[in-house]
C-alpha cells in the first residue's frame, strides 16, 4: 500500500507537469500507475479540484507569502495548491491535510522546505476569511479562470457568463448511455436501483441516464457486457440528430475515441459506417468501444482535410463531423484547460473547422446532411462557423433542431455546461438541385 504522502507526492507531480504544457490526461495515469487503486482514486480528486481551482490557489498563495517561490520550486508551489485543496474542499481532516503535505517535501527532497509549508498551510486555516474576501477584488479569485476566457465569454454571452464559469467550478455528472440494441433504458435503470446505484432518466437523450454519484464503471452491472457506456448527455445528442436509416452510408470524421460512432450503430441498425480518424493512437480506442459493444465500422485512420488520401470515392448519405475545437465546453472535464488554452488558438481552431467543413462538404450526396459539433461555447468555432460556412455554399441549408434544450443562436443550438457539457450542434442538408 502506497503511503499517503506519496499521494501529496504524485499529485504535486501532475499539477507541475500540467502547468509545464502537459495536458492532464496523460500526466495523471503516469502517476497513478505507481499507486494502488485507493490512492489512484484520491490522486485524480486531489489534481481535478486543484486544477479547477489553480488560478484562485495561486492568488491565495501569493497573498500569503506576498511573492512567489523561485522558478525552480514549481514543485513546491504544486505542493502547497494541493494542500489549500484538501484544506478547504475536502472532508480530509485538517492535521492529516498538513501532516501528509508536509511529510511530502521529504520525498521532494526539499525536507528543507517543511517549515515553510507547513507555516503557509497553518496560515492559510487562520486567514480563512481574509483568502474568501479576495474574490471581491481579485478577478482571479472571484472566478478560477484566466483574464482572456471571462472576457470572451462576458463579450460572447453576457446574459449567461456567469453561469457558465460558475458550472465551470463544478464537479461534472456521471451520465451513461443505455445500448437499447441490447436494453431498454427502464430495465437499465432498475437494474442500477437494485445494486445501489441511484440514477434518473434524462428528459433530452432517449438512452440516457445520470448518476445522482459517479461511481466505477467496474461497479456498473453489464458494462464489460456492452449494455452500457459512459457518455455527456449533451454528446448523446449527436446520435439522435443525425437523420440516418438504414441502408444509409455514414461518414463519422474525426471519430475519436468512438462514443459517438458507437451511438450511431446502436440507434441504427444496417448502416455502412465510416470512423475516420488522423490520431492512429486514439482510433484503438474506437476499436476498443466497438469491440466492448459487439457492433461494427469501418475504422479509417485518415486526416479529414485531405479526403483524397483515404475516400474511396463514393459520397455519403449523412456526416456528422465532431470538429476539433477549444473544448471550452467541456471545463468542468478537463480543468487543465484553463491553464493549457490560449486566445489564439480559438483563430486557430476555427481556421482547422472552416477548412474540415469545406473538404468534408464534398463527400456528401446531395439532399444529404451534415451534422456539425463541437464541445466548445465559442461562438467563433460554433454559429459564427456556421453562418461563414452558408455563406460559401449555396447548396447548404440550415434545418431547424426542434428540441426543449439548448440556446437558439439562429445557426443551431448551443447547450451551456450546466446539467449536461457546454456543446454546439448545427444540422445542414445538401440541395439536390442548386449545385456551386
Amino acid at each position: 500500500m502506497a503511503k499517503q504522502s506519496s499521494v501529496r507526492l504524485a499529485a504535486a507531480n501532475v499539477i507541475t507537469s500540467v502547468t509545464g504544457g502537459e495536458s492532464l490526461s496523460t500526466a495523471l495515469p503516469r502517476q497513478q500507475a505507481l499507486l494502488s487503486g485507493r490512492d489512484q482514486a484520491l490522486l485524480a480528486e486531489l489534481c481535478y479540484g486543484t486544477l479547477r481551482n489553480y488560478l484562485k490557489f495561486q492568488a491565495w498563495l501569493t497573498f500569503l507569502m506576498g511573492k512567489p517561490l523561485k522558478a525552480k520550486e514549481k514543485d513546491l508551489n504544486s505542493l502547497i495548491l494541493v494542500g489549500f485543496y484538501q484544506l478547504f474542499y475536502t472532508r480530509i481532516p485538517p492535521h492529516a491535510a498538513i501532516g501528509e503535505t508536509v511529510q511530502a517535501t521529504r520525498s521532494l527532497g526539499k525536507a528543507w522546505a517543511r517549515g515553510l509549508v507547513n507555516g503557509v498551510l497553518r496560515n492559510a486555516q487562520r486567514q480563512r476569511d481574509k483568502l474568501h474576501a479576495l474574490e471581491l477584488t481579485d478577478q482571479n479569485c472571484a472566478t478560477a479562470h484566466p483574464h482572456w476566457l471571462v472576457e470572451a465569454l462576458r463579450s460572447a454571452w453576457p446574459e449567461h457568463w456567469q453561469q457558465i464559469i460558475a458550472a465551470n467550478n463544478q464537479q461534472p455528472p456521471m451520465s451513461l448511455r443505455v445500448n437499447s440494441l441490447q436494453m431498454s433504458r427502464g430495465r437499465y435503470l432498475k437494474k442500477l436501483l437494485d445494486n445501489c446505484i441511484e440514477a434518473s432518466q434524462s428528459p433530452v437523450s432517449p438512452q440516457c441516464l445520470t448518476l445522482n454519484a459517479p461511481v466505477s464503471v467496474n461497479l456498473l452491472p453489464l458494462f464489460s457486457q456492452g449494455v452500457v457506456s459512459v457518455q455527456d448527455e449533451s454528446a448523446q445528442l449527436a446520435g439522435v440528430l443525425l437523420p440516418a436509416k438504414p441502408g444509409d452510408r455514414v461518414l463519422d470524421a474525426c471519430c475519436a475515441p468512438g462514443g459517438k460512432t458507437c451511438h450511431l450503430l446502436e440507434q441504427i441498425e444496417n448502416i455502412e459506417l465510416h470512423a475516420v480518424d488522423h490520431d492512429e493512437t486514439r482510433l484503438i480506442r474506437v476499436k476498443e468501444n466497438l469491440e466492448r459493444l459487439n457492433l461494427s465500422a469501418s475504422v479509417i485512420c485518415g486526416d479529414a482535410t485531405q479526403p483524397e488520401t483515404w475516400w474511396d470515392g463514393k459520397a455519403y448519405d449523412h456526416i456528422l463531423l465532431d470538429a476539433p475545437c477549444s473544448a471550452t465546453g467541456v471545463i468542468r472535464r478537463h480543468p487543465d484547460i484553463k491553464l493549457l488554452r490560449r486566445a489564439s488558438d480559438i483563430m486557430t481552431l476555427a481556421q482547422l473547422q472552416e477548412k474540415l467543413l469545406d473538404r468534408i462538404w464534398c463527400l456528401l450526396n446531395p439532399g444529404g446532411t451534415l451534422l456539425y459539433v463541437t464541445c466548445s461555447i465559442m461562438p467563433q468555432e460554433n454559429h459564427q462557423q456556421i453562418k461563414a460556412f452558408l455563406a460559401r455554399h449555396t447548396n447548404a441549408a440550415l434545418q431547424k433542431i426542434h428540441g426543449n434544450w439548448g440556446y437558439d443562436t439562429g445557426y443551431g443550438k448551443q447547450i451551456f455546461p450546466s446539467r449536461g457539457d457546454g456543446f454546439f450542434y448545427s444540422l445542414i442538408q445538401k440541395s439536390a438541385t442548386i449545385t456551386e
